[in-house]
């Protein structure tokens, strides 16, 4: 889609699109074929994305085109369900994939056959041995792998010791098919793999058809050559694998085969992107489901209210390179903030509610017409007893107007009033009474009133009834909060987010509860202006001095609004 392009796209030149522009330069390949190709075991995380942005930006960049396919071998870990959420998640960052769908158990045909021609080479073999004997006669770095007593059959026993396989006589770690390569080479994935094992398990899109699996390694590499894959861009970790990769297209014989590239992987700051502990964390309970808003899959930043756009700017400041490195998590956050700058509408909402009584209130409005600036448009409600004033939803951009009600009783945020005030600090205090309400009047306090833990609960206050809209002409006052009718404001549930673990590098921890952060979630009682109640579900806002928040795609409603915070209003974080 042409809006995942950047202005500067002619300027990238990482070393995957310098490869491929000498390609074409050579006439190498008619046309550029990508594949983003996850595995439906769960759902997509933060670290798919730099993928997806890859794989589908470069097919685009060079009028190519990117397949979107499913590597399902392993029916005991997958279903449908994060199928469809993966065809969600592509679509909702703006890509497209080129034609249907498509799935690796689509060529288990062609994948059988391609095995048993292995075995007619004399480069597969079925080997008995139980899994424990096969990892342990495997070897280690420092130890060559001892031959299984079945590498030498003949290809007639193989062959019919697979179709044993394939006909259900053996049960699940009773035989494998492994391709013959050298068990004392330096790479352990060439120390003959296994290609094929017996798993008598229903698969969600071939049902009962078969009992025998191909493995990742054996199936990935055909895939990519039976769809014409002229670049397999995967993460460094699968660097070891390519000759594996190289070995097994070049056996089974491709006229133009693919080449697997590798780039480092995304690593960012206090985030886990395993899927099998972030499972864990699902099956465990320990987070509401694979998209709250704390875990860093593709769901919960969603749900938290992230952009795709703020996404894939992420992504391109990340660049693309060969070696692994660890990405500040501010970063990510600045990218987010700057997707929502100038798309965002505005809005108040009181977090922490502190109670202002306006004790002027009747008196200073009784002649609010002919006092406010000629700036101030506004209405008075006689049976809400409430002056409406209307602003505009953002101070730069046209998004239209919305009414706020001004009521006797108003509430303020409780950090915007300290007894005994920290030094710099500008807001309401003992000795700094007076301030600005946003859009409306200069508020004096007069009183404050505690409870028996000495605890500030509620305010008695003044308005000036000559500064509605406009600056009183004997003295300058510093500072401006924002505010809610107390009356006529909207109770909400706002929800605040911290990393959802405490530690840098969560990965690093021998049980994941340990990273954990308790303080990932925190869930306020707030209050919030009459317009934001009435938003849909999904809609973005600013609250004014708070942060940009979402109302909630699950849980929010008109009666019973819920927000997400998003990422906070502002940071010191300058990227480079």
């Amino acid at each position: 889609m042409s809006d995942t392009k950047n202005s500067n796209s002619n300027e990238k030149n990482d070393f995957i699109r310098h490869i491929i522009r000498e390609d074409l330069a050579e006439q190498k390949y008619s046309q550029i074929v990508t594949r983003f190709p996850p595995e439906p075991n769960g759902y997509l995380h933060l670290g798919h994305v730099k993928s997806i942005c890859l794989n589908f930006g470069v097919a685009e960049e060079f009028d190519g085109i990117c397949h979107l396919r499913f590597d399902d071998t392993n029916p005991t870990a997958e279903k449908q369900d994060y199928i469809d959420n993966i065809e969600k998640d592509v679509q909702w960052l703006g890509f497209e994939w080129a034609g249907e769908a498509r799935h690796a158990s689509a060529y288990f045909d062609q994948l059988h056959e391609w095995a048993v021609k292995l075995i007619k080479q004399g480069d597969a073999y079925v080997d008995l041995q139980t899994p424990e004997q096969i990892r342990d006669n495997r070897g280690s770095f420092g130890e060559v792998g001892k031959p299984s007593p079945q590498r030498d059959a003949s290809v007639e026993e193989n062959l019919q010791r697979f179709d044993d396989m394939k006909n259900g006589k053996y049960a699940e770690g009773e035989a494998v098919l492994r391709a013959k390569i050298d068990m004392v080479s330096p790479n352990m994935n060439m120390r003959d793999p296994v290609i094929y094992r017996v798993m008598h398990q229903s698969h969600h899109q071939t049902g009962d058809k078969w009992c025998i699996y191909p493995m990742y390694d054996y199936a990935h590499p055909l895939s990519d050559a039976i769809e014409g894959i002229t670049h397999s861009i995967c993460t460094l970790e699968f660097e070891d694998h390519r000759p594996f990769y190289d070995w097994v297209v070049e056996k089974v014989g491709f006229d133009v085969p693919p080449h697997q590239y590798e780039f480092s992987r995304l690593n960012v700051d206090h985030t886990l992107t395993s899927k099998r502990k972030l499972k864990q964390l699902v099956d465990e309970g320990i987070v509401s489901g694979w998209d709250d808003p704390r875990m860093p899959t593709i769901a919960g930043m969603r749900r938290r209210g992230y952009t795709p756009e703020g996404l894939r700017d992420f992504c391109e400041r990340v660049g693309v390179a060969k070696s692994d490195g660890v990405v500040d998590f501010r970063l990510l956050e600045f990218s987010i903030r700057q997707s929502l700058e100038t798309t965002t509408a505005r809005g108040m909402a009181v977090l922490k509610p502190l109670k202002v009584t306006i004790t002027n209130f009747s008196e200073a409005l009784q002649d609010w017409e002919n006092q406010k600036s000629d700036s101030v448009n506004a209405r008075w409600d006689e049976d809400n007893q409430a002056l409406w004033l209307t602003q505009p939803c953002h101070p730069n951009v046209d998004m239209g107007e919305r009414e706020i009600p001004f009521t006797e009783t108003i509430y303020i945020d409780q950090s915007d009033y300290e007894l005994e005030p920290p030094k710099g600090y500008k807001r309401l205090s003992p000795e700094k009474p007076e301030i600005r309400l946003r859009n409306t009047y200069v508020l004096a306090v007069t009183e404050h009133v505690t409870d028996e833990a000495g605890n500030v609960v509620e305010l008695k206050a003044t308005i000036d009834p000559t500064t509605l809209g406009k600056n009183p002409e004997d003295r300058k006052v510093k500072g401006v909060i924002h505010w809610v009718s107390a009356s006529l404001g909207v109770p909400a549930t706002v929800r605040l987010y911290e990393h959802l673990f405490a530690i840098d590098d969560p990965s690093s921890a021998n049980d994941v509860h340990e990273a954990l952060n308790e303080n990932s979630l925190t869930v306020l009682d707030a209050v919030i202006e009459p317009s934001l109640a009435n938003a849909d579900a999904g809609t973005r806002f600013q609250f004014e001095r708070e942060g940009y928040f979402i109302a909630d795609s699950e849980e929010h409603s008109n009666d019973k609004p819920m927000f997400n915070q998003i990422v906070s209003l502002r940071d010191s974080f300058k990227p480079a």
